[in-house]
């Protein structure tokens, strides 16, 4: 495993889409400068770091994962300088920020892309992965097709305006497929290592890694990948030790083989995280069923030496806002686990006052179906929302229109707001290291249709237990008696067992 910033033991991240945070040059689309306005609120949060979105100059067809310039901020929020003062002012309030890297694709704006489509072999020819013939459309793979001079059908990442990068196959089978140590594969291999090494230089903490398990291609079991991110970690070691490299992978085993030194749990996959938050019977409601997840995190945590180093996000820029899905009070119980659990929790902008996915919107930049979970943020009774100074209808996305919208400054100034139990319980999980990234977790309860998650977290002489109960009846548990730290609703402790009930969630130190 790789060796691990000290900060991650206890990191509690803040995830930010940066285009609908702050807007403070009136444009209607939020900014840098705005972050760095708002560092105050996140860390009074509780929140020890921040995960920005993708930043770089950009195109725009895919909200900035559509890379145009990986060293340039894009204009629109602001000048590589406005996001090293970002930087500074984090470390200066004690708090860290990771960018969001896209090392598998760029926008086929991108200069390299635009050289790599000549039909004149030059050093960009082989940055992508090209077929022979521009007749063959490979099996699996989404292509471009007929772009230019260059013979050639050229493999896509996502959508068809987002190359492919070539890192080489793992077990080439056509003259095509490249090896993993071919000129352009190591070539490509050698510029994103320079991309972090820019970025670290200017004080940027690490990386959140986008689709870090699809770079190396015809890969089935993740090798290639593996040895790939290894080379890597090892420049990583050698220059920057306390670079912090968080994965989208969804398999921690292989992550963490490969020198990340946390993964991301996948809304998509078998890991059935949406059957916690987001399906019919989401389990939060009430009336779910948590223990084909319960199942997978168990494997996985094996897989990965009960390590433990899975992250779990409240939301994010991909899926339906918490809110959609889970009524208010339940969604306490729902940040009572992301806030109990191993592996730092990621907490999606405006999850914590209960923003809701905005209905009906058009799609904006590739947004689609996810643009009601992109809605600008909301910080008080202003015009916009606070967001911004801007005439609405200049506004990036469109501010949630209900007249009973939730606020930061409505929900800071409330004890009994989804906003103040989320900061107390991040409290709570940073008092006790057994709730932190390390603790080990044992599960008592497995969220079987009828029950609530139990589980017991332990670190050194510290152990809880933690029960989390959203169904429509109470639980009890046998334990020794202990102290409770933390409890939302009601139970009742009685010599040898607790019992909490319907609706209720209690953490209690054994």
């Amino acid at each position: 495993m790789a060796k691990r910033p000290e900060w991650l033991d206890n990191a509690v991240f803040y995830e930010i889409y940066p285009q609908s945070f702050k807007d403070t040059d009136g444009d209607g689309i939020g900014n840098i400068k705005g972050i760095t306005e708002k560092l105050d609120y996140i860390r009074e949060l509780g929140c020890t770091a921040v995960w920005l979105n993708p930043c770089f100059d950009s195109p725009f067809g895919d909200a900035g994962y559509d890379v145009a310039d990986y060293y340039k901020v894009a204009p629109r929020y602001g000048t590589n300088d406005d996001l090293k003062e970002l930087f500074d002012c984090a470390h200066k309030l004690g708090m860290h920020v990771i960018l969001d890297l896209v090392p598998g694709h760029t926008s086929w704006d991108h200069p390299w892309f635009k050289e790599s489509m000549k039909a004149q072999r030059n050093e960009y020819t082989d940055r992508y992965v090209w077929t022979d013939s521009i007749w063959e459309e490979p099996a699996g793979y989404g292509t471009l097709r007929g772009i230019s001079d260059r013979d050639g059908s050229c493999i896509v990442n996502f959508f068809t305006h987002q190359p492919a990068l070539n890192y080489g196959f793992y077990k080439p089978e056509k003259t095509w497929q490249q090896s993993m140590d071919a000129p352009g594969p190591m070539a490509t291999r050698e510029e994103i290592k320079n991309i972090m090494r820019f970025w670290l230089s200017m004080g940027c903490d690490g990386f959140r890694v986008d689709m870090a398990g699809s770079l190396v291609k015809n890969d089935p079991e993740g090798k290639g990948t593996i040895s790939l991110w290894q080379d890597i970690r090892k420049f990583l070691d050698e220059e920057f030790p306390e670079a912090a490299m968080v994965s989208e992978w969804g398999e921690p085993d292989k992550s963490l083989a490969g020198g990340f030194h946390m993964d991301f749990l996948l809304h998509f996959g078998p890991s059935h995280y949406n059957d916690l938050f987001r399906c019919e019977k989401p389990f939060f409601e009430g009336n779910g069923d948590a223990s084909e997840f319960v199942r997978k995190y168990i494997e996985s945590y094996e897989k990965s030496e009960r390590r433990g180093l899975i992250c779990i996000p409240s939301g994010n820029h991909d899926m339906d806002r918490l809110a959609r899905h889970i009524s208010e009070e339940k969604r306490k119980l729902a940040f009572a686990f992301l806030l109990s659990m191993p592996g730092a929790p990621y907490i999606y902008y405006g999850d914590e006052i209960g923003m809701r996915y905005v209905e009906g919107l058009n799609s904006v930049e590739g947004g689609y179906g996810r643009t009601g979970s992109r809605s600008p943020m909301q910080w008080d009774d202003s015009i916009n929302a606070g967001f911004s100074s801007a005439p609405s209808d200049k506004l990036y996305i469109p501010i949630d229109p209900s007249g009973d919208r939730p606020t930061a400054k409505a929900q800071m100034g409330d004890a009994g707001s989804l906003r103040s139990e989320v900061k107390k319980l991040i409290e709570t999980r940073q008092a006790h290291p057994a709730l932190q990234s390390l603790g080990e977790i044992e599960f008592v309860c497995d969220g079987a249709p009828g029950k609530p998650l139990a589980y017991i977290r332990a670190l050194s002489e510290e152990k809880i237990l933690v029960v989390i109960n959203p169904t429509g009846k109470e639980y009890t548990v046998d334990c020794a008696d202990g102290d409770v730290i933390y409890s939302f609703g009601s139970y009742e402790l009685k010599a040898g067992a607790l019992t909490v009930n319907a609706g209720s969630a209690v953490f209690m130190e054994l």
